[in-house]
C-alpha cells in the first residue's frame, strides 16, 4: 500500500511516498482503509525528533483518520465490515500511523464517522477536536453564563474550543492574528482579539468589567498564561495543551485551578463529538486538503505555526 515514509528526522522533505505491507487486524482491531488523514501540530515535533514518542525511522506518521471498517480482528463487537469510522490513534511506539492508505487500530478508540461530515472534514475531528473537549468539557467544566477566554482560538484545537464554549453556554473572548479575526466570528466568538495590536488579559478585564474571566483556555506557546493571570477572576480555572514558565505566583493568591491537558484516547469521547456535530453544534475548520503525496506541504505550513484550523491529507481522493 502507498504511505508516507519518514524516512529520519528532520525538516519536511524527510518524508517521502513509499511502498509498505497492509497490516492485518489482531485481537480487538480494526483494519481501517483510510479515505483522510487530518495533519497536527504534534506531527510535525514528531517528524524532526520523535524519539521522545518511542519513534525510530523509517516510521509512518499520522494520528487522525477517518475511513471505512475493512477487517474486524477477533473479539470485537459493535463494527463491523463497511463501517465508516474515526479516530485518533497513540502516538507512543513505533506504529504504523494514518499517512497509509490503511491502519490497524485498537477498536476501543474507534468510533462511528458523524453521518453529518465528509471523510475529508471527520478526518480533521479527533485529536484536535477531542483535545478541546477534554479542556473545554471535561477540565474546565465550562458552564452557562461563564465566560471564557481561548488563546488561539482560530487554530485546530483553538477552533474547536470556540464552538465547544459556545454551545456550553458561555460568551467566548477569543485571540488569533488580525488575518484570523472574521473566523472567530464566524466560529462564534462573541469578542475577537487581535493579539498583535492588543492585550488580551486587558481585553479580558474590560470585558468583565475588572472582574475577570470564568476560565481560560490557551492553545499557543509563550507566556499568555502568565503574563494573564490576573485576568482570571479568583477561584478561575486554566488549562492548557502547553507547558507554562515563569512567575506562576498568582495562581495560589487568587485560588486558580491550572489543568495541564494531554489527550487521552478513548472511543466514548468521539461518540459525544459525533453527536454534537450531528446536531450542527460542532464543525472543523478545513484550512485546506492536499493529496497524499503532497505530506511535506502539509508539514511545511504546520511548521509555520499561524494556519488556521487543519490541514487534511485525502488519502483516497474519489471517497474523501
Amino acid at each position: 500500500m502507498r504511505a508516507i515514509v519518514l524516512t529520519a528526522f528532520g525538516g519536511p522533505e524527510a518524508l517521502q511516498l513509499g511502498d509498505v505491507p497492509v497490516p492485518s487486524a489482531g485481537p480487538g482491531e480494526l483494519l481501517v482503509r483510510v479515505v483522510a488523514s487530518g495533519t497536527n501540530p504534534v506531527e510535525a515535533k514528531l517528524r524532526a525528533d520523535g524519539r521522545w514518542a518511542g519513534l525510530a525511522p523509517p516510521v509512518v506518521l499520522g494520528y487522525d483518520a477517518s475511513g471505512t471498517v475493512e477487517e474486524v480482528g477477533p473479539g470485537v463487537t459493535g463494527f463491523r465490515r463497511g463501517d465508516d469510522v474515526f479516530y485518533t490513534p497513540e502516538i507512543f511506539g513505533n506504529r504504523l500511523g494514518t499517512y497509509a492508505e490503511h491502519n490497524v487500530v485498537p477498536a476501543a478508540i474507534v468510533a462511528l464517522k458523524p453521518a453529518s461530515l465528509s471523510h475529508v472534514q471527520a478526518a480533521a475531528v479527533p485529536l484536535a477536536g477531542g483535545t478541546a473537549y477534554e479542556a473545554i468539557v471535561r477540565r474546565l467544566a465550562v458552564r452557562p453564563g461563564e465566560t471564557v477566554l481561548i488563546h488561539g482560538g482560530a487554530g485546530g484545537v483553538g477552533s474547536f474550543a470556540v464552538q465547544l464554549a459556545r454551545a456550553a453556554g458561555a460568551r467566548v473572548i477569543a485571540t488569533a492574528g488580525p488575518e484570523n479575526q472574521e473566523t472567530l466570528r464566524a466560529l462564534g466568538a462573541d469578542v475577537a482579539v487581535d493579539y498583535r495590536a492588543q492585550d488580551p488579559a486587558q481585553v479580558a478585564l474590560a470585558e468583565t468589567g475588572g472582574a475577570g474571566v470564568d476560565a481560560v483556555f490557551s492553545t499557543v506557546g509563550g507566556d499568555p498564561i502568565v503574563h494573564g493571570l490576573a485576568a482570571v477572576r479568583p477561584f478561575g480555572r486554566i488549562a492548557t495543551i502547553l507547558g507554562v514558565k515563569g512567575d506562576l505566583t498568582l495562581l495560589y493568591t487568587r485560588n486558580l485551578t491550572l489543568h495541564g491537558v494531554f489527550l487521552v484516547r478513548e472511543g466514548a469521547r468521539l461518540r459525544e463529538l459525533a453527536r454534537l456535530a450531528d446536531q450542527g453544534k460542532l464543525r472543523p475548520l478545513v484550512d485546506a486538503v492536499l493529496p497524499l503525496d503532497r505530506a511535506a506541504d502539509a508539514h511545511r505550513r504546520l511548521d509555520s505555526g499561524h494556519g488556521r484550523g487543519k490541514i487534511v491529507l485525502a488519502v483516497e481522493p474519489a471517497r474523501a
